[in-house]
């Protein structure tokens, strides 16, 4: 309760500032933390990631790895740090967050800021011994001649010292990165990603903003080059008609509830498309337990936050937690790994 008002307080701050404050408050120790071990139902295996349970942190949050293990005490059963491009960038011009009070969402046009590779790759070597499941997002720069070279130097750099990975080609705030999604693209990207060899497993994560018919190409291009799963959704560049907050016309990436509907319909296509074996991490509008509990009954064998962080505060974590374990015993599910799908 006194995180969740602490995020509250923290409100009153323009957006980036209440972030950095956020942050550091982790670095320095002041986050909750869970003392007791999750319930044996939330335990669940995403493509050999054992996790405690299935609720994770997306990306964006933890942009330079400054405090995974912080986060992970505080409940997420996996923590996404990044995005991380080769070389450090302040990426789009301030201001670039707004919040949506209204719609309890956001939107960012960031553009990928960052420190860097070196000094996350540093930050990663520095907690190589610790227990918990911490991946990376992989970015490219927005200057970049060669972005397939950025996802593979980066990759390539970190590939001993993570969980997963995250091949990131969903951003809209990086000009022209989304065009990576397209099959011919995504071929060339995909191959010169498995060449580097990382043993963990790898991701690729998409934009909501996709056909449905696009989820057989892109599953058949990640069964290809034998990377590990897909993560469903990034941000998406359309506006619902249901917003009202003053900011809805703001240009960006929109997350939060607005994208739940939309992102939960790409992870129903892709279980489709992809059949039971798949990994699939659903992201997009999870803010409490029935709709982390909607993405796992879609086929999502694990699910990320970050938007409704910012509203709830970290209490959430343990309420969405708590949610699955009653939801999974009401419908008689012994695990995670039994409602993967089952709608």
């Amino acid at each position: 309760m006194i995180h969740d008002l602490a995020t509250r307080m923290l409100h009153g701050l323009d957006p980036e500032t209440a972030h950095r404050v956020g942050i550091l408050g982790l670095k320095a120790g002041l986050g909750p933390r869970q003392f007791r071990p999750d319930p044996a139902i939330l335990r669940t295996r995403l493509v050999g990631l054992d996790l405690p349970n299935p609720v994770g942190l997306a990306a964006g949050f933890d942009k330079n790895a400054e405090a995974p293990d912080a986060l992970l005490a505080a409940g997420f059963g996996f923590v996404e740090c990044g995005a991380v491009t080769p070389l450090a960038q302040d990426g789009k011009p301030r201001p670039r967050i707004f919040r949506l009070d209204a719609d309890r969402a956001v939107i960012n046009r960031m553009g990928f800021p960052n420190q860097g590779l070196a000094l996350f790759h540093q930050r990663l070597v520095r907690r190589s011994a610790r227990l918990g499941v911490v991946g990376v997002n992989l970015g490219a720069n927005l200057d970049s001649d060669d972005r397939i070279a950025d996802y593979v130097a980066c990759l390539d750099a970190l590939k001993d010292l993570a969980q997963f990975f995250t091949v990131n080609v969903s951003s809209p705030n990086t000009p022209g990165l989304r065009t990576l999604q397209s099959s011919g693209a995504l071929d060339d990207l995909l191959a010169a990603v498995a060449a580097v060899g990382a043993k963990a497993p790898v991701f690729l994560k998409i934009a909501p903003d996709i056909e449905d018919a696009e989820a057989d190409v892109m599953v058949a291009a990640i069964t290809r080059h034998k990377l590990d799963g897909i993560i469903i959704s990034n941000t998406t560049i359309t506006r619902p008609e249901t917003l009202v907050s003053a900011n809805m016309g703001e240009g960006g990436g929109l997350s939060g509830p607005p994208v739940f509907a939309r992102s939960t319909e790409l992870v129903r296509a892709f279980r489709k498309a992809a059949g039971p074996d798949m990994a699939i991490i659903g992201v997009g509008g999870v803010s409490c337990a029935e709709t982390a509990y909607a993405k796992i009954r879609a086929g999502a064998n694990a699910i990320q936050l970050y938007t409704a962080m910012i509203y709830e505060g970290p209490g959430l974590i343990q309420r969405i937690k708590r949610g699955l374990v009653e939801r999974l015993q009401v419908d008689g599910f012994a695990s995670v790994a039994d409602a993967v799908g089952a709608e």
